[in-house]
């Protein structure tokens, strides 16, 4: 990171731009992409494998979509409802998600739903600095359809990297207002590990399922969110006013308006700090929940035991989720971008 490392006081400050990168939010600045970046030669984490770039895109005729959990009631049998799981930030990391998926029993070898109702959410940010995030938004979609004819559901959440991927494709280099000087989302995009061959892969299709994700989700006494910041109260005080909101501001096709999500959404340590506590539980006093169930922070980078989400250091010892602030928070990202852990955990946690 340029700047020294990052902190962020509780979460409530401003993403400030400097130069080509943001910094204050988690984001990596010019010069200090992390793995996966664009023009990045540096190696891959040992023993990864790079998925096809080649693979079909399910769904990829504009006349029939892969079908989601937007487009498609889940069914549930007899009124049950099945076992909850949660996933951590993907970045790309299909063969992780993969191994991940099939270790919990929820997909089979070729990759195809086999929890029959069990619920399944991705807490966001299925692209950049990985090298097949276009392949992760193809299996969650097919998972969605599966899951939902099984009686269960499989349902995301938008990230931060979402809003960075839809701005870069919608609006490129068009100048933004980021408060600190002229942006815009292309710069932001490259210099945060966006991947070429994810753009040029990425369909319409793609676009419009993502533009649709909710912000936040209250399943089982667990409030979803992708990032740990209080920056969602800014949009409403249920969490219909606040998906309702996010959704309506992507239909408007306004840079600058999707900037300001994107700027809000990526900040993070809210519940971090000594005040952290009472962070968590203003959001769980507004929407709902006994606990805020998050990704966006890497665990390592929380901690303070890497200077930013991309640290290079010695691989970080990740061995599952990260209670704290009183108990009232969950952190899921487990820093596969720093050869760390891709997370997936079922809810409750154990005591």
């Amino acid at each position: 990171m340029v700047e020294g490392p990052m902190t962020q006081g509780a979460g409530r400050g401003s993403d400030v731009w400097h130069g080509a990168g943001v910094t204050g939010s988690g984001l990596v600045s010019s010069g200090a992409m992390g793995p996966g970046a664009a023009g990045d030669a540096e190696p891959r984490p040992e023993g990864y494998t790079p998925t096809q770039r080649d693979l079909p895109v399910i769904g990829a005729a504009p006349t029939a979509p892969t079908p989601t959990l937007v487009d498609t009631p889940s069914p549930v049998a007899d009124g049950e409802q099945g076992p909850l799981y949660v996933v951590g930030d993907v970045h790309g990391y299909l063969d992780e998600l993969r191994t991940a998926l099939l270790n919990q029993g929820l997909i089979d070898t070729e990759d195809h739903w086999i929890a029959g109702n069990a619920r399944l959410w991705f807490l966001g940010d299925f692209t950049d600095r990985g090298p097949d995030g276009i392949g992760v938004i193809d299996l969650v979609m097919q998972l969605s359809a599966e899951a939902a004819a099984a009686g269960g559901y499989c349902k995301a959440l938008m990230g931060n990297h979402e809003l960075l991927l839809i701005g870069a494709k919608r609006f490129g280099d068009t100048p933004v207002g980021s408060g600190a000087g002229t942006a815009s989302f292309q710069a932001a995009w490259l210099l945060n590990g966006g991947q070429r061959s994810d753009m040029e892969r990425l369909q319409e299709h793609h676009v419009q399922w993502m533009s649709r994700l909710d912000a936040m989700a209250l399943a089982d006494d667990h409030l979803l969110v992708h990032s740990d910041t209080t920056a969602y109260l800014e949009y409403g005080g249920t969490i219909t006013d606040v998906n309702d909101a996010v959704t309506e501001a992507l239909t408007h096709h306004d840079a600058d308006e999707t900037w300001d999500l994107f700027r809000k959404f990526t900040k993070r340590f809210a519940f971090r700090d000594d005040a952290g506590a009472m962070a968590a539980r203003e959001l769980l006093d507004t929407y709902g929940g006994r606990r805020v169930v998050h990704g966006h922070s890497p665990i390592p980078y929380l901690l303070g035991e890497v200077g930013s989400e991309d640290g290079e250091d010695d691989a970080p010892q990740v061995h599952g989720p990260h209670v704290y602030a009183d108990s009232l928070a969950v952190a899921m990202d487990g820093g596969v971008t720093m050869a760390g852990k891709l997370l997936v955990s079922r809810l409750p946690l154990p005591a």
